[in-house]
């Protein structure tokens, strides 16, 4: 749901899904690598990327029915996911997503 709470705070709009994503084996698309991970997931609401504010970057992509499922928005050094990265279904897919996140703290310390 954090996904989905970021994407309104930046003034996106959230919409329900007509089945919503649950259990493992979800392909979800890096599109700034091309990478595609197997994700495990578990939420009905979707962000619109239409509504999102300009200079928010869509990121992640389901490939089963091309929903947002991450994002970036720099000027605030802010990061999301649309899936549960912790339960590594891939068993290592997401380790990338974890090392961004690790070295956007770290570029950001006070």
């Amino acid at each position: 749901m954090g996904h989905q709470l970021i994407g309104q705070a930046l003034g996106g709009k959230t919409f329900k899904m007509k089945f919503g994503h649950h259990g493992g084996n979800h392909p979800v698309r890096d599109d700034r690598t091309g990478r595609v991970d197997i994700s495990a997931q578990n939420h009905n609401y979707a962000v619109d990327p239409e509504s999102l504010p300009e200079g928010v970057q869509v990121t992640h992509i389901n490939l089963n029915d091309q929903s947002c499922a991450g994002l970036v928005f720099p000027k605030m050094k802010l990061m999301s996911l649309q899936y549960h990265p912790e339960s590594s279904p891939g068993p290592h897919d997401s380790d990338l997503a974890f090392g961004e996140f690790v070295e956007l703290m770290k570029s950001n310390r006070l």
